[in-house]
């Protein structure tokens, strides 16, 4: 019950408020709480060095880079641990599409958001 419902919850709260995208793995405390899913290449890490002269994204000129702007407010996040304010410059694992719709809140707690691909080392 709780497996179906806490997803929910978390969508109401998150959406609305982080254009959360669902991906399971939320990294929003690390990345000034903004979510990269955001960006048009959904990546967990960046900028893909596609951000324009302007900090616009390449793939959506209109759209300022996630990445750039996740940055930005990593740096002036004053309530934040700078611990986690720094976090914004770790290596993420690729994107776990199975744990797309997941609550990230129980994948956090069981640890299935920290899970890598075979084959996948953090460098």
């Amino acid at each position: 019950m709780l497996r179906k419902l806490l997803p929910v919850v978390e969508h109401v709260v998150k959406g609305p408020v982080w254009d959360c995208q669902m991906c399971g793995q939320c990294v929003l405390h690390s990345t000034g709480m903004t979510c990269p899913m955001t960006c048009p290449k959904t990546l967990r890490n960046g900028p893909c060095g596609g951000v324009r002269p302007d900090g616009k994204c390449e793939v959506k000129p209109e759209m300022r880079c996630v990445w750039v702007k996740a940055h930005d407010r990593a740096e002036n996040m004053p309530l934040l641990p700078k611990t986690w304010r720094e976090e914004i410059t770790h290596m993420r694992p690729p994107v776990n599409n199975e744990l797309k719709g997941d609550s990230s809140w129980l994948n956090l707690i069981n640890g299935r958001d920290r899970q890598t691909p075979a084959g996948w080392q953090e460098g």
